[in-house]
């Protein structure tokens, strides 16, 4: 009689597609986050150049001036805050150290929903660990402040990767390795949030690295959602706009004339549905004159405001 033996597959056959894009990631990644050292708390941070600049969370270095950070391969290296924008929650640091692993920046607006990703960070203190998970909700709100000044960051990434303190300012990668957000907080049981990385975050990376802050256009106002008259949303086709409820005194709006319960429409061509989309469309273009659309009393006006600018 002969016996049969099947053969065992050997153990990097038995990993799945998922696992060995997990790992893959991880080995690619995890030598380009640092665990950032505070006196008081600490968190992540991404290494995006050779010579030590790197990316993280404008919270986890909140107004300390710099830190310790450490790697995987047991380096330890002292860092300067760079520049902060806390509107943005992100902040740039630079290590005092060379010839470090960068992570390769990524496109968040590529991003789908049941996309893998990967977050690496220290949660606890603990360096290089992992979660995998997937993108569970894209386009999220997330309201930060800075002082006085409410911002809410735009398409923010919501995953099931599990964040944990100490993640805030570590990577989310793509399949690929590629850095597509900058985690920032945990937004329930299963639930965390990254800010992205895209056109917009890419230029206030690059205004913290080179002035160490990142300035914004300034309208002068504070201003609510409305909805439209009847006649007036048949006529645009939308049904919302921006009711102006305060005029800053001596502001680009008050000097251009627009007053409390203005309605605005319009700015330079781009309609204006809400509060959101008026930051959009301010974007950060400080010194540049804007056409502002508004109705005051159902008539309509149209003025140019030269935009202020605020860091």
């Amino acid at each position: 009689m002969e016996l049969s033996f099947i053969s065992m597959p050997s153990e990097e056959d038995a990993l799945d597609a998922y696992s060995q894009a997990v790992i893959t990631v991880a080995e690619r990644l995890s030598p380009s986050v640092a665990n950032v050292r505070l006196r008081r708390g600490g968190g992540s941070a991404v290494v995006i150049t050779p010579d030590g600049f790197m990316l993280t969370s404008a919270h986890v270095v909140a107004r300390s001036k710099g830190g310790r950070v450490s790697f995987v391969d047991g380096r330890e290296l002292e860092f300067d805050v760079v520049g902060s924008d806390p509107l943005s929650d992100l902040a740039v640091l630079r290590a005092d150290g060379r010839e470090l692993t960068p992570a390769e920046l990524g496109d968040a607006e590529k991003l789908r929903v049941g996309q893998l990703v990967v977050a690496i960070g220290n949660p606890h203190g603990f360096t290089g660990s992992v979660t995998a998970g997937v993108v569970s909700a894209l386009g999220r709100s997330l309201p930060t402040r800075s002082g006085a000044n409410v911002r809410v960051v735009d398409n923010v990434i919501q995953t099931d990767a599990a964040l944990n303190p100490g993640n805030s300012g570590g990577a989310l990668a793509d399949g690929r390795g590629r850095v597509v957000g900058i985690n920032t907080a945990v937004a329930g049981v299963g639930l965390g949030l990254a800010v992205p990385i895209n056109t917009a975050t890419r230029r206030i990376v690059g205004a913290l690295m080179t002035e160490g802050r990142f300035r914004r256009a300034y309208l002068g106002i504070a201003g609510g959602p409305r909805p439209l008259p009847p006649r007036l949303s048949k006529r645009l086709g939308r049904n919302g706009g921006v009711e102006v409820v305060e005029v800053v005194e001596g502001g680009p709006a008050d000097q251009a004339g627009l007053r409390p319960e203005d309605l605005i429409v319009e700015l330079d061509g781009v309609a204006i549905t809400g509060p959101e989309s008026l930051r959009t469309a301010l974007g950060d273009r400080p010194g540049a004159t804007v056409t502002v659309v508004f109705y005051r009393g159902g008539a309509k006006h149209e003025q140019s405001v030269p935009l202020g600018s605020r860091a």
